[in-house]
């Protein structure tokens, strides 16, 4: 039996994807939370949240992530991020999913991955779990009642978490796998329940599809000016450098929180909701987000909660420190109605620098901001992980190498391009740790991190006097009103002048080290910023 609204001629059978005992289309929240709920797929929350979790995945599996090795791409993945599947692998991987699916229930969500109607892309979303369909009618963005009737999908994913892989016939590295098939325009996940597969699979997808059309993908968050949308800004950022909570300014608009491109129009937000950590998450500095979590149909992944009250525990990590929940953008007050913004202003690049180097904020030439784009530099501290005892440093090109399906230095040009056409502001703004490393110095002040934002997106920033920092190359201001001077130079605000001498001598080796890799694919002027 099939229920919901869809076109008739569009239907799963004219895919040829059929043998499903039903197939829901479309259902909207209250249905999809009955369903889920009458599945015994997670619980009934507080204010009608869906509480689940998500079994033995609760992240992304990146290492089980396959690209189809076709003619048709073979020149344009970067390989050495990306692993090849065989086609034929795929169409027995395919085969086989549907044999395993055969006589059981799905819902499908038909949905745009894109808010400019110039350049959206119409994706199709079979799941197996109710909670899933939930979770990405949040994530991408719903078309209205009336564009069922036409809808027509250029990509289908198919997310199976029942069904098993086998890595020698399937050619993949373990039961789980995430492979997409460019020719034949399908997405299979399989033996996952973590949703956030739905989501960066449709990432990856445009990741490699837009830089064709001209257009700049992007992992950043983006908000503008609330009288002006043409004065927007972007915040490229690796996680746990500020990303949603810096864009998140009450006096600007919200365009997105994470996934965005920029195209001859402007840019425009990739999905239609948001997908953010709880983990920690505290009412005072962030009510509107840690409201979602008590909201009906938010889907709340991997938190404890109490089992009489269902009270969160927003603190305990025990199932995983990456709790999220997930909320269409319509539950932040000050977001953007469009999802769409002018041709950035201010393009900002955030950086959690444990090592207590890197000033709070540095004025980039663009060949500058091109080089640490590429470097995508941020920090793990120690006790993050087992066996850190002293920050190391993460170098994840383009703020998001694990979703470039091209080698980084095609995002770079393309950016670089963008920047110079429209004459952006460039700023590196370092949101981690002063007056020495983690452990001994202490976290940048986020009033003060906050004041250095508004005077770059003011434009008041500009007039300030620079210095050039003797480490990078980088201008920095000498002195900026609300901020303390002494925290715009690093070295003064270390105990020990030499131990930060040879701290940043450390880490510009780090920098160059990483960076060679991109040197035989990049411009001189690149080049030259690159040794400062």
């Amino acid at each position: 039996m099939n229920t919901g609204r869809v076109n008739p001629a569009r239907r799963l059978e004219d895919q040829g994807i059929a043998g499903f005992a039903s197939a829901a289309y479309n259902l909207i929240e209250p249905a999809l939370v009955q369903a889920a709920i009458a599945r015994g797929e997670g619980t009934l929350g507080q204010g009608g949240a869906f509480l689940v979790a998500t079994g033995q995945f609760t992240g992304r599996s990146p290492k089980d992530k396959f690209i189809v090795r076709t003619p048709s791409v073979e020149d344009t993945v970067w390989w050495d991020n990306n692993a090849p599947m065989a086609p034929d692998a795929f169409d027995r991987l395919y085969a086989d999913m549907l044999a395993h699916m055969q006589g059981r229930d799905y819902f499908v969500q038909d949905l745009y991955a894109g808010a400019d109607p110039a350049h959206r892309l119409d994706v199709r979303v079979v799941t197996e779990l109710a909670w899933h369909a939930l979770f990405i009618r949040h994530l991408l963005r719903r078309p209205g009642r009336e564009e069922l009737d036409s809808f027509s999908p250029e990509w289908t994913i198919i997310n199976c978490p029942s069904f098993k892989a086998d890595p020698a016939r399937h050619g993949c590295r373990t039961e789980t796998v995430i492979a997409m098939n460019f020719d034949r325009k399908i997405i299979l996940i399989a033996n996952t329940e973590y949703a956030g597969e739905n989501k960066k699979s449709v990432f990856t997808l445009l990741n490699y599809l837009l830089p064709g059309k001209g257009i700049m993908p992007m992992h950043c968050s983006a908000n503008h000016a609330v009288d002006d949308e043409a004065d927007s800004a972007v915040f490229f950022g690796l996680s746990g450098t500020g990303k949603t909570t810096l864009s998140a300014d009450p006096g600007r608009v919200l365009i997105g929180d994470d996934e965005h491109g920029w195209s001859e129009n402007g840019i425009f937000n990739f999905e239609g909701g948001c997908y953010a950590k709880t983990i920690n998450l505290d009412p005072a500095a962030e009510p509107e987000i840690f409201a979602t979590t008590t909201r009906f149909g938010s889907v709340v992944e991997n938190m404890v909660f109490d089992p009489e009250t269902l009270a969160l525990d927003f603190a305990d990590d025990s199932l995983t420190a990456n709790t999220r929940v997930a909320y269409p953008l319509d539950a932040i007050s000050n977001a953007s109605d469009t999802s769409l913004g002018g041709h950035p202003k201010n393009v900002i690049m955030l950086t959690c620098d444990a090592f207590g180097v890197l000033p709070p904020i540095a004025r980039l030439t663009p060949a500058q901001a091109m080089y640490h784009f590429l470097s995508g530099f941020t920090s793990k501290v120690a006790g993050t992980e087992r066996g850190v005892t002293e920050p190391e440093p993460t170098f994840s090109t383009c703020f998001g190498a694990p979703f470039m399906p091209r080698r980084p230095e095609v995002y770079g040009k393309l950016l670089q391009a963008k920047i110079a056409q429209h004459g952006a502001s460039c700023w590196l703004v370092n949101t981690g740790w002063t007056g020495g490393a983690h452990g001994v110095g202490s976290r940048m002040p986020i009033k003060a991190t906050r004041a250095l934002l508004t005077a770059a997106l003011n434009g008041s920033l500009n007039d300030a006097e620079f210095r050039k920092d003797a480490n990078f190359g980088f201008e920095v201001p000498v002195a900026v009103p609300g901020v303390a001077d002494v925290l715009l130079d690093p070295r003064r605000t270390w105990t020990d002048p030499d131990a930060y001498d040879r701290q940043a001598q450390k880490l510009v080796g780090m920098f160059a080290d990483n960076f060679a890799q991109y040197v035989p694919y990049i411009d001189d002027d690149i080049k030259a910023a690159a040794i400062g």
